[in-house]
């Protein structure tokens, strides 16, 4: 991939009838409390990061990633990573450190983490938002932000999660929902909540892409790409294709290969017409008058993928293979996508549903099974009782290990971050730690401004330079 990548999941809190419902946001800082106080999984912020982060609302973990509270649920950021085995077993890191705790604490028959991205009763929307280092000199102009917005709105048709319903989510200048044919299912779980295609904030008005311009490195050198869009995968072969197939085309964005007239009229009502498409034709209107098929659209990205990218490493024609593997078995054979496609898996285990309980898509049942899809229990999430075909599992099982959520990726930033998290761990002395530098007591600031170095003795070098007496955070002595 060669490419930095993080993930940032939000989980959602699912409480049984025994467990009283006004701890539906206190299990969260439960398990944020055990995780830096009794599991040692990191260290604890002793500082405001902003004003909705103030200290002991978070930290970083000894994986190099981080986790804290976010509007009461829990967050989990990745480290940064350069390969997609990685990615992958990243983003699963969160899933272990989450149900780990609720085990540890008693409490896994009563409390259920969930990894999903709508509240079915509230109408509520949770993210999971991909970043993406590239290039600072990376041309972003209209054309080529349009193709690459119709590459994200046609995705879905591989990366969606899949849900029951619909939501109408206000946009930012609150008019209100026109009245709508009633959805079954469809494929994306955000893709009602995207109103706008290029926007700046995060929790109104969301877009495709967050415009915000925090590079977490090198300005000079390094711009970040925040996406919304995505959805939260429970199938690690879907996070591999989405981070993967996104990593490839932004390769051939940066090097100026990216497909001519391919930019759709509107992104944002394609992006919903797809997900709620029965027919799954998918078909979307372009800006230059004519139409064509999502699966057409990204048959288009990966031949140039293949012509530029191919056997540029071992990953990425593991890549391409699969993609290409995806698109054709999204015509011709869904069977062979169970288990790695979350939508076609869940759309598969409600009509089987469906079908043996007589039931229609409007029983609020369906609604407690897509939840129970999402359930990052392996005991009793449904996505864990599919057994997929060889390629999918070989991937889906290979991804899982037990490492990834107290050992860091060798070969980025994080392994010197989660350096720092370990010496902090045992020190009483105050700190600072950033995604890109770390401070203590009297010490400069140590800048990490490139992703790509692992910075592992410029850390070591920096955490044993001599310090003076031990200063608590509030000046005084300890």
């Amino acid at each position: 991939m060669d490419r930095i990548v993080g993930i940032e999941t939000e989980y959602g809190c699912l409480l049984s009838e025994e467990e009283p419902h006004v701890n539906s946001e206190l299990w969260p800082a439960k398990v944020k409390n055990h995780l830096f106080r009794n599991a040692e999984a990191g260290t604890i912020d002793l500082h405001y990061r902003d004003y909705e982060e103030p200290p002991g609302n978070g930290g970083f973990l000894r994986n190099g990633g981080r986790l804290y509270l976010d509007m009461g649920h829990i967050e989990y950021a990745s480290p940064e990573c350069l390969h997609l085995h990685d990615v992958a077993a990243y983003e699963l890191a969160g899933d272990d450190l989450l149900q780990s705790s609720l085990i540890a604490l008693g409490a896994q028959d009563r409390v259920s983490f969930i990894k999903n991205n709508v509240d079915h009763h509230t109408g509520a929307t949770f993210g999971c938002h991909e970043n993406y280092l590239m290039k600072r000199e990376a041309q972003f102009t209209p054309p080529i932000l349009g193709t690459l917005l119709t590459f994200l709105a046609t995705r879905q048709i591989f990366t969606g999660a899949g849900r029951v319903g619909q939501s109408n989510p206000l946009a930012f200048d609150f008019e209100p929902p026109q009245p709508e044919t009633r959805v079954n299912f469809q494929l994306s779980q955000r893709a009602d909540h995207i109103v706008n295609d290029i926007y700046q904030w995060v929790q109104f008005n969301r877009a495709i892409i967050n415009a915000r311009d925090e590079p977490l490195a090198d300005y000079r050198k390094y711009r970040r790409l925040h996406l919304l869009i995505g959805d939260s995968n429970m199938s690690p072969y879907a996070t591999a294709l989405k981070i993967g197939t996104t990593a490839s085309v932004l390769s051939l964005l940066e090097d100026g290969r990216l497909p001519r007239n391919l930019v759709l009229a509107d992104a944002v009502q394609s992006t919903r017409d797809i997900s709620r498409d029965p027919t799954q034709q998918w078909i979307v209107n372009l800006e230059n008058g004519k139409t064509i098929g999502a699966l057409d659209v990204q048959w288009e990205f990966h031949q140039l993928a293949q012509k530029y990218l191919r056997n540029s490493s071992a990953e990425t024609s593991w890549l391409l293979e699969n993609w290409g593997f995806v698109l054709e078995a999204i015509a011709n054979n869904h069977q062979a996508l169970i288990g790695g496609v979350d939508w076609i898996t869940k759309k598969w285990l409600l009509e089987a549903f469906v079908e043996s309980e007589g039931l229609s898509w409007d029983d609020p049942w369906l609604q407690s099974v897509d939840l129970e899809y999402h359930n990052i229990d392996p005991l009793r999430g449904l996505f864990f009782a599919v057994t997929p075909g060889k390629r999918i599992a070989e991937w889906n099982n290979n991804v899982r290990r037990s490492s990834a959520t107290h050992v860091p990726p060798a070969n980025t930033r994080a392994s010197g971050r989660a350096r720092a998290v370990a010496f902090f761990q045992d020190c009483d002395s105050p700190y600072v730690i950033n995604w890109d530098s770390i401070a203590c007591d009297n010490r400069d600031f140590l800048v990490m401004g490139d992703p790509f170095q692992t910075y592992n003795e410029e850390v070591e070098r920096f955490l044993a330079k001599p310090r003076t007496a031990d200063v608590g955070i509030d000046g005084v002595d300890s």
